[in-house]
């Protein structure tokens, strides 16, 4: 198993390349509904290369508005 320490405030984002893999992650602080912010996986902003697209994706995550700078 390995680990990666992302710090609080640092966008993330998981992309699994193979059907057995598990990723579990930890936050810094309890969850509550309405804090959460992020921005979406496919932004045209950062124009990221990524090797595939999720099949799963949760509706929050996939449909995050486009970066405003």
């Amino acid at each position: 198993m390995l680990g990666l320490f992302i710090p609080p405030g640092v966008a993330h984002g998981f992309l699994t390349l193979t059907d057995d893999a598990n990723v579990l992650y930890q936050i810094d602080r309890i969850y509550k509904p309405g804090f959460d912010a992020g921005v979406r996986w496919n932004d045209p902003a950062f124009a990221f290369v990524w090797p595939a697209e999720p099949l799963v994706i949760a509706p929050r995550d996939a449909t995050y508005p486009d970066f405003m700078c």
